[in-house]
């Protein structure tokens, strides 16, 4: 925890904690810059010569002469919504395990539907990994899921003999045991996306269990490969051989997009999968240390531009 930001349990002690616009500022500020402003630079050329005003809320740069405030280079910038009203929107999408839809959340902090949409989006942005991982090892399980609509939830007329089932849109994960998921929306289930996903991050060295779908063989040659075939009545081989850590991760998915959001384009995948990935890797953080884990990783703005493209 940054020296100088606030820590909460609950979402009453969250708001208790940050009564007024200018407290979520100051929490924000000390997780991006430190308690002490020490860490403060310039969004819009990286100078670190900012000079601070006495309103607490704007800064300027000695070197490009901009003023700024601390939401400008983050998803929260250009946001009529008040911090108070994104903290409690962090707190429900990171607290809820399936996360929250956003006719709900437009409820819950009084917006509308579209800002909440947008919001939401903006967030999920968030938890976009846009650094670095160093690939997984250890024993893996990776498995593939397919999300999209059925045949019976179409209208009568767009079902029966002849027609053509609704595509559905893949997606391959990763787990490493003790350590952390990864997923990706890739275009097919191909042999050379699916290797591809598994170079891209799984170490040399992991041992690498998969179930038996014929895509995932060749990789013996560089793995440690073992497979579960479950059309053969296999799921548990030799105590430690399966791939049910990463199947839970899928139901925790496909509850969500079913139970929550009803419906997911294949546009936005990706951002879902970010967002279910990034809760299930600090699913044993506290309430409020995943809230202030999140807010420390803001950087980077989306326009509704950008993501109605």
């Amino acid at each position: 925890m940054t020296k100088g930001a606030q820590q909460f349990d609950s979402l009453f002690d969250m708001m208790e904690a940050f009564p007024t616009e200018q407290h979520a500022i100051d929490h924000l500020r000390a997780l991006r810059w430190g308690s002490d402003d020490e860490g403060a630079y310039c969004p819009h050329c990286g100078s670190t010569r900012v000079m601070h005003f006495s309103d607490n809320k704007t800064h300027k740069c000695s070197d490009c002469r901009k003023r700024f405030s601390i939401k400008v280079g983050t998803i929260f910038e250009d946001s009529k919504i008040s911090l108070r009203k994104w903290f409690m929107a962090i707190w429900l999408l990171t607290s809820h395990k399936k996360g929250i839809a956003s006719t709900q959340l437009a409820k819950d902090i009084k917006v509308t539907q579209k800002t909440a949409w947008f919001m939401l989006h903006r967030l999920r942005h968030a938890t976009e990994t846009k650094s670095f991982q160093a690939p997984l090892k250890g024993t893996v399980e990776t498995d593939e899921t397919y999300v999209g609509g059925k045949s019976a939830n179409r209208h009568a007329r767009q079902r029966g003999v002849g027609v053509p089932k609704p595509p559905k849109s893949t997606v391959v994960g990763m787990i490493e045991r003790g350590g952390e998921a990864r997923a990706m929306h890739i275009p097919n289930p191909s042999r050379r996306n699916l290797h591809n996903a598994v170079r891209e991050n799984v170490d040399t060295s992991a041992r690498f269990i998969t179930d038996g779908n014929n895509s995932y063989q060749g990789l013996g040659d560089t793995y440690e490969h073992h497979i579960v075939r479950h059309h053969a009545g296999e799921y548990v081989l030799d105590g430690d051989v399966h791939t049910n850590s990463i199947e839970s991760m899928w139901a925790i998915l496909k509850r969500q997009i079913i139970g929550i959001h009803h419906h997911v384009s294949p546009k936005h995948l990706q951002q879902y999968v970010n967002e279910v990935t990034w809760r299930f890797n600090r699913r044993e953080e506290g309430e409020g240390d995943r809230v202030n884990s999140f807010l420390s990783r803001t950087e980077g703005r989306l326009t509704y531009k950008e993501l109605t493209a």
